[in-house]
């Protein structure tokens, strides 16, 4: 069984991530770790305590890193509601999160599972950063990352080139992709389009009992707020979507290796990562460095929803 840390900065679309990583029977989630991004840390991490509840599983939440290393935290309340989950009074959580921090359970947990547990980043990478400069040699033995981050082969979500994740803290995801760890990037770009959930797959789902409701509800204001920027009745979960590429390796039909670089000079290219894919990439030979990171091209997205369906359809029975 595979053993997962996922860290998140929970929002509406981590919760349905969250989901289906703790109602998956293949999966060991060893604790979940929150950061700040799309809401406060202290929110975040009532909101991943909530989403365990309904899911009912027993799992201890690590609060991490309240603010970026360097920078002024920016959240996503815009999108996801002052809450991250819909503002829809969802969250009353009756648990309380643990008293250890996200960095010191991350190394813990490695240390005892060495070259066994994966990450699964959904949020800011600043909890990983912080683990990694802490212990550079501890972190050398996490199996893999999977990452919700950058704007993959396409546009940003945040800037025309920056994606939210990275652009929150993206002297972290630098030293993420600075680190060695075998990575694995799930953009943005393989995130939208027919990944999203349309009107009928929101019905279908919320039809799978008391946990299908609860993830469509937490996305009642990303919902609104794609109404009023687009008018597409949709919801796009990038989180959702990087975990089924962390969970299931044939819902992703490409992966390419390439060399990743995070610019975080201040200015429009903040927040950028760059992919230096040596299949498309000119250069001069011997200039690019080595691949650090595979970055998904292209995935199923059909086989993803269906899986993802039948995660919440089972959980309701």
């Amino acid at each position: 069984m595979r053993k997962l840390i996922i860290d998140t900065d929970t929002g509406s679309d981590d919760a349905v991530a969250l989901m289906m990583a703790v109602l998956s029977p293949e999966t060991e989630v060893l604790g979940v770790t929150t950061v700040c991004g799309n809401v406060p840390l202290a929110q975040a991490t009532q909101n991943a305590l909530m989403t365990l509840e309904v899911c009912s599983a027993d799992i201890p939440v690590y609060p991490g890193a309240s603010r970026p290393l360097f920078r002024d935290l920016v959240t996503a309340v815009n999108v996801h509601g002052n809450d991250g989950m819909g503002d829809i009074d969802l969250i009353h959580p009756a648990h309380e999160p643990s008293g250890i921090s996200a960095v010191d359970f991350i190394l813990y947990s490695v240390q005892h599972h060495p070259d066994e547990a994966d990450i699964v980043m959904l949020g800011p990478a600043t909890n990983i950063a912080l683990a990694i400069l802490r212990d550079r040699e501890t972190m050398s033995h996490v199996r893999h990352i999977y990452t919700m981050g950058t704007a993959g082969f396409g546009p940003g979500n945040t800037t025309p080139v920056a994606e939210f994740n990275v652009y929150v803290d993206a002297e972290s995801y630098k030293i993420l992709l600075q680190s060695g760890i075998p990575i694995t990037i799930i953009g943005f770009d393989q995130c939208i389009g027919s990944a999203a959930w349309n009107k009928a797959d929101l019905d279908s789902i919320r039809a799978a009992g008391t946990v299908g409701a609860f993830a469509v509800d937490c996305n009642t204001e990303l919902l609104n707020y794609n109404l009023r920027r687009s008018g597409a009745h949709i919801v796009d979960l990038p989180d959702a979507v990087a975990m089924g590429a962390a969970l299931w390796d044939d819902v992703v039909l490409e992966r390419r290796a390439a060399y990743c670089h995070c610019c975080t000079q201040e200015g429009p290219c903040y927040g950028q990562v760059i992919v230096y894919d040596p299949a498309q990439t000119l250069a001069i030979e011997n200039e690019i460095p080595p691949c650090n990171a595979d970055v998904v091209a292209r995935m199923d997205e059909a086989l993803y929803k269906k899986r993802l369906a039948a995660l919440l359809y089972a959980a309701g029975r």
